[in-house]
């Protein structure tokens, strides 16, 4: 399970109603706008917690690094470190580059936000390697299948994807990476609002508790990860 963010029980059930088992849960990156279930799920099902390698979290893991591959059946993820939103930001392309699990760096129709947590300084240094990260991305097949953790606006509940192709994403990214100062202003320039209450999700995620309140008084609002 790959950046789990409904209530544990939502994904056991599912994995029960189609008979497999969840052996292991990971996260692309440490998350800003909504609250991480990966703990609890690991938890609930026994699974391991597999996070990109980082000393933000504050609990037990199995540290994934750059070049990493789990095995899930006969399927294979690579882990890619692709820092840029965050440092540890980590994409996991499967199966020779079928497809490609991009959490919050790429998006079908944006990239990720390298501002938060971060002064303006620290922001661009992010936005210097977030460029390289679309690069090393961009160099995937063109048919790869480009599978983002979320998208930024709101999605239709028609059982379709979130997705598009590594040619279809690389049409519009091309003219955003012609130089990194280009991609570095473009990208800082066009910020949006941070995601509310991201400084108290960041202190959750980080501590991989989960509060007792209703966790949807804290993830309301737009998602804002995205720079368009």
């Amino acid at each position: 399970m790959l950046d789990p963010s409904l209530p544990a029980d939502i994904y056991v059930d599912l994995a029960q109603r189609r008979g497999w088992t969840i052996r292991d849960v990971l996260e692309t990156h440490i998350h800003a706008d909504h609250l991480s279930r990966a703990r609890e799920l690991a938890t609930w099902t026994g699974g391991a917690l597999l996070l990109p390698v980082q000393q933000r979290a504050r609990f037990s893991f199995t540290a994934v690094a750059d070049g990493d591959c789990i095995h899930i059946g006969a399927a294979t993820l690579a882990a890619a470190h692709t820092p840029g939103h965050t440092a540890e930001s980590t994409s996991f392309v499967l199966n020779d580059a079928a497809a490609v699990f991009t959490g919050d760096t790429l998006f079908t129709n944006g990239v990720g936000r390298p501002d938060l947590h971060a002064d303006a300084e620290s922001a661009r240094e992010r936005a210097r390697a977030l460029f390289h990260s679309l690069v090393r991305l961009r160099g995937l097949p063109s048919s790869t299948l480009v599978l983002p953790a979320h998208a930024s606006e709101p999605i239709a509940f028609d059982g379709r994807p979130i997705a598009a192709s590594s040619g279809d994403v690389a049409s519009w990214l091309s003219t955003w990476l012609a130089s990194e100062s280009g991609f570095v202003d473009r990208v800082t320039s066009k910020l949006p609002p941070t995601p509310p209450n991201f400084v108290r999700i960041v202190e959750l995620n980080e501590s991989g508790e989960v509060p007792a309140m209703d966790p949807t008084d804290l993830e309301a609002g737009a998602n804002r990860c995205a720079v368009r």
